[in-house]
């Protein structure tokens, strides 16, 4: 049945919604890359919270989502910036989060990886900044799962030079119980985190990155880059020390990223793998076989949707991947922690509709027409 679908000059146009999803079956772990989700909270709609309260999160859900990702082979990265970190989710809830997904982990053979970070603290000096990440880094390893040091938006505004960087992390390195994975977050994620590792000048700040691995090679598992450009990940992982991985989290560019070149290649850490995840790890489980023809055939058609999520304002796509989700039939309702189902448009949201319905995402194509069309209703679109 067709659906008129807004455009963002104010008028709509017609669209045929898919009839058969995709056949994807769950399968386990690709074996030629590790490749993580990171994966999207569920709030708890019924809940009488503020844009300002702590958030209220539907566990039930919340766990059945990272179950559906565990069950197609994926590693999941919890905690991190897909989950709203400091947009939405607290440390409080970011810290239950991490327990009881790792509980879940361990019940089910799951790998996973969880964000370490600050924002239990809005600023302090440097040993405070320090405590926190240690505060951290301590519910993470006492959980079981493997940690992600996320860049501190407290940091960023007291450090004063690349000096303190090299300081921190190595503390942090050497106090680490086990291999760690290192994440550089862009700007285009988070405004407060220009000028991280000391320095606005990208050269610059890759130079103390590399400087900071080079001195805990042991301890570093690989790092998450999230600076949407292709050619200065490449450069960065071709000076990698030996054993340290690249975990892109370039959501423009992956296909080419993970199929990588005769120099080497990038695992994968990404946020648009939590609507993807079925479909993405078929795709690297075709790279498994040394099919890069195959991969590429499968993923590179899903790049225009993940580059229409994660379009400026960057920080807002996790608007569409819970849209998505709740479109797919993996919750009941349309409501983010922090209210931020309000942050992107109607016709932002009917075109992420477009796009993930051709490619086949929705397991039950019927039931993600009925509810866009029930949006569209909300929203006062004619029929």
């Amino acid at each position: 049945m067709t659906l008129r679908l807004p455009l963002p000059d104010g008028s709509t146009r017609a669209y045929e919604p898919r009839t058969e999803p995709l056949a994807l079956s769950a399968a386990g772990p690709p074996t030629s890359r590790t490749v993580f989700s990171a994966a999207h909270v569920v709030a708890d709609p019924y809940a009488d919270t503020t844009p300002d309260s702590p958030a209220a999160v539907d566990w039930d859900a919340t766990l059945a989502f990272r179950r559906h990702l565990w069950s197609h082979g994926l590693g999941v990265a919890e905690a991190m910036d897909t989950a709203q970190r400091g947009m939405g989710l607290d440390w409080a809830g970011a810290a239950e989060l991490i327990r009881r997904s790792a509980a879940e982990a361990r019940a089910v053979g799951g790998r996973i990886a969880c964000g370490v970070g600050t924002d239990q603290i809005t600023g302090g000096t440097l040993p405070e900044i320090r405590a926190a990440y240690e505060e951290q880094l301590a519910v993470v390893e006492e959980s079981g799962a493997q940690a992600v040091l996320m860049a501190s938006r407290a940091l960023a505004a007291e450090a004063s030079g690349p000096e303190h960087y090299l300081d921190l992390y190595g503390h942090l390195l050497r106090q680490a119980a086990e291999p760690v994975i290192l994440h550089w977050l862009g700007p285009m994620f988070d405004p407060a985190l220009d000028g991280y590792w000391g320095s606005s000048d990208l050269d610059a700040a890759t130079e103390t990155f590399l400087d900071v691995i080079r001195a805990h090679p042991d301890k570093v598992d690989g790092i998450k880059v999230s600076l949407l450009d292709a050619r200065r990940e490449v450069e960065l992982r071709r000076r990698l020390p030996e054993g340290v991985r690249c975990y892109t989290g370039d959501d423009f560019h992956y296909p080419e990223l993970i199929a990588g070149d005769e120099q080497g290649f990038s695992h994968a850490l990404l946020g648009v793998f939590d609507p993807l995840g079925p479909l993405a790890a078929e795709a690297v489980r075709i790279l498994d076989t040394g099919d890069v023809t195959g991969f590429r055939k499968t993923l590179d058609p899903t790049v225009a949707l993940s580059r229409h999520l994660f379009r400026a304002p960057t920080r807002f796509y996790k608007t569409g991947v819970v849209f998505l989700a709740w479109l797919a039939g993996h919750q009941d309702h349309f409501a983010m922690v922090g209210g931020l189902q309000s942050a992107r448009s109607l016709p932002h949201l009917a075109r992420a509709y477009e796009l993930a319905d051709g490619l086949g995402l929705f397991p039950d194509p019927a039931r993600a027409e009925s509810r866009m069309r029930s949006l569209l209703t909300v929203y006062g679109v004619p029929r």
